[in-house]
């Protein structure tokens, strides 16, 4: 670790990086009872911290190196980095990027100077090429984690978060993907003061660290989630995973919602919008105070980038409040006879309704999907599910319902009585050209597809309900289908959301 500590201290990145400000966030301090500190590295010229680790690599490199250019591999924020860094030397850049990457961070690279190759449907399959073409024309590969150049440059966000705040610090909060950020963080922080807790956090569907950790050694992940795209890494990297083995005190795990709340609360302290993965140490920040319980501590948390895809915004808005707990989803089936909705109404009584779905069902009970704001989280839910349940309205409680919150609420219409041996899965699929004809046409030569949902979330990848009718000695054949279709799939027929709504 003191070798990472002066190479840290050496680390040539403010040709390009510039030192960001370590901000008070006065309401989230406010409301967590603690003073909780954003270093901002969103506010980057690449509006992520990036190419801190990319220029101080690429800086590093021989003249004979610098004549041959160097090469990367991603979707987003490394590319820039690298664009940026090879400009600034007068150096080629080429970066292989997936076909599924957005326009706008394909714009941005080329903006920078980069040369782009498309390739493939995933970071697998452009880092595949990358290291082909690297062999091909020479040129040197800059990882985007797994280096300790690399490692040192992104370790220079501690660095002056330890000048700019000199007193007690309880916990430092770092974003995980493949583990370079918070590699070269805790081990500055743990050569110098030992006594600052580093915590990393992840998404809930890509822990790639937390379970690397868990079983002593990196393990590679079949599936990872796709919202917090910057950090969807299915295996961390060799070197990050030895420093964090040994400087990392805690990982902790974060929901799609619990994100899109801490975007929301970034947003009301600094009017800036981060990214998904820019948010997550601020939603590991709200769960650990909730969990510990701590007052009147100093917190910093890395707010990491904020490249966000302008389309996403509608998605985080609608997860935001049940990510902060101030939305419920309930399901309610109510007797199908005069005053009984009028009595369920007041039973709700005068909080504010954000949705309410009605289809009549049959003659004698009909289901409600209704979303209502709470203002005191989870006790004010199960207490109005309990008056609701006193009152002898049957109750699903759909808040933590990932289906019912991405695709029922917004496709609501009854039951579909003549729908025999239907079935319900849930796919993910690459977003680009074509795919979804591509989806539909192999889906519908088989069976009968008799319920069908897309809702395009501006994500590189696309997610659809799909309601397929088999007959049960046709069960095998359509689970080897599943699998040769080769898209991540999830069955949810027995899901209760189903059998209210839709079945």
């Amino acid at each position: 670790m003191e070798q990472y500590t002066k190479d840290i201290l050496t680390s040539r990145v403010y040709d390009v990086a510039r030192e960001t400000p370590l901000e008070h966030a006065p309401a989230l301090s406010s409301r967590l009872e603690n003073r909780i500190l954003l270093k901002r590295e969103d506010l980057q010229q690449v509006f992520s911290f990036k190419l801190r680790g990319a220029y101080n690599k690429i800086s590093a490199l021989s003249e004979s190196e610098r004549a041959k250019g160097v090469i990367a591999a991603s979707a987003g924020n490394h590319a820039q980095g690298v664009a940026l860094s090879a400009r600034k030397l007068g150096i080629r850049s080429l970066i292989v990027m997936p076909k599924t990457t957005p326009d706008i961070k394909v714009s941005s690279v080329r903006s920078l100077g980069g040369e782009v190759v498309l390739h493939g449907s995933s970071y697998d399959d452009a880092y595949s090429h990358a290291i082909k073409l690297a062999g091909e024309q020479g040129m040197t590969f800059i990882h985007p984690y797994d280096d300790r150049e690399v490692i040192a440059g992104q370790g220079t966000v501690a660095m002056e978060i330890l000048r700019q705040h000199s007193g007690e610090l309880h916990a430092l909060f770092v974003p995980v993907g493949g583990g370079g950020l918070i590699a070269g963080m805790a081990a500055y922080v743990k050569n110098l003061r030992p006594d600052i807790k580093v915590i990393g956090v992840e998404p809930d569907d890509a822990p790639s660290m937390h379970q690397a950790l868990a079983h002593g050694e990196r393990v590679c992940l079949e599936h990872v989630g796709i919202f917090a795209d910057g950090v969807a890494v299915r295996q961390v990297g060799e070197e990050p995973f030895r420093i964090a083995r040994q400087c990392v005190d805690e990982m902790i795990l974060v929901s799609t919602d619990e994100i899109c709340a801490a975007i929301k609360d970034i947003f009301d302290d600094t009017r800036s919008i981060a990214e998904p993965a820019g948010a997550l140490a601020v939603a590991g920040v709200k769960k650990y105070v909730q969990r510990e319980g701590i007052k009147g501590r100093n917190i910093a948390a890395v707010l990491s980038g904020a490249n966000m895809n302008f389309d996403r915004l509608r998605h985080v808005a609608e997860r935001a409040e049940l990510g902060e707990r101030r939305e419920a989803l309930i399901g309610v089936t109510i007797p199908e006879r005069p005053g009984s909705f009028r009595r369920f109404c007041g039973i709700v009584g005068l909080r504010a309704i954000t949705e309410f779905n009605y289809r009549y069902s049959d003659p004698d009970a009909a289901h409600v999907f209704v979303g209502v704001q709470m203002q005191s989280g989870d006790s004010e839910k199960d207490d109005l599910i309990a008056r609701l349940q006193s009152a002898d309205y049957p109750v699903v409680d759909m808040t933590d319902n990932e289906m019912a919150k991405m695709h029922v609420r917004y496709m609501v219409g009854g039951h579909a009585g003549q729908a025999d041996h239907e079935l319900l899965y849930r796919f993910e699929f690459p977003e680009r050209p074509g795919a979804l004809l591509r989806f539909l046409t192999r889906m519908g030569q088989n069976w009968n597809i008799s319920l069908f949902h897309y809702r395009n979330h501006g994500a590189d990848f696309g997610r659809i309900l799909v309601g397929i009718q088999v007959p049960p000695p046709e069960r095998g054949a359509f689970l080897r289908f599943l699998d040769e279709l080769g898209y991540s799939y999830r069955d949810e027929t027995r899901n209760p959301a189903y059998e209210l709504f839709l079945k």
